[in-house]
């Protein structure tokens, strides 16, 4: 007995694209525009960079650094983190054989970076009679 083969449904005509119209945009509301708050012109700066071995006692003498600047209405810029200085050494272990038998030693530098604007003479003298611990470098600049 032979089988008819069924006939395969026509795919529907594809329609030409018609241009489309270019959609009206909505209507957005602007918000009116804030007046921007006076910014007082700096005429000095005084760039202090902060330098230690461990950040603790770095993060301690930065708070220390603002807290002084703070209680003489200083306007401060900071701490900004600066890119950890790390050195490296790779060092023999023995003295003339065993070249795998190494060891391996890094030291880092944190630093921190404020700055004050305007300083006052007051600021700048109270900054000079800080006791900071050691092992904390500063560099001051007036920029």
């Amino acid at each position: 007995m032979a089988t008819a083969a069924k006939p395969k449904p026509k795919a529907p005509a594809k329609k030409a694209a018609a241009p489309k119209a270019p959609r009206a945009k909505a209507a957005t509301k602007v918000a009116p525009k804030k007046a921007a708050a006076p910014v007082a012109s700096v005429e000095h700066k005084l760039r202090i960079r902060v330098k230690a071995y461990e950040h603790k006692i770095l993060d301690l003498s930065v708070k220390q650094i603002m807290d002084t600047a703070a209680r003489f209405d200083a306007v401060v810029v900071g701490p900004v983190p600066l890119p950890t200085e790390i050195k490296r050494w790779t060092v023999n272990r023995s003295t003339f054989v065993y070249k795998d038998a190494r060891e391996q030693f890094e030291m880092r530098v944190h630093k921190r970076l404020i700055d004050i604007l305007n300083p006052s003479p007051k600021v700048i003298e109270a900054l000079t009679n800080l006791n900071l611990p050691s092992g904390v470098t500063i560099d001051v600049k007036m920029v």
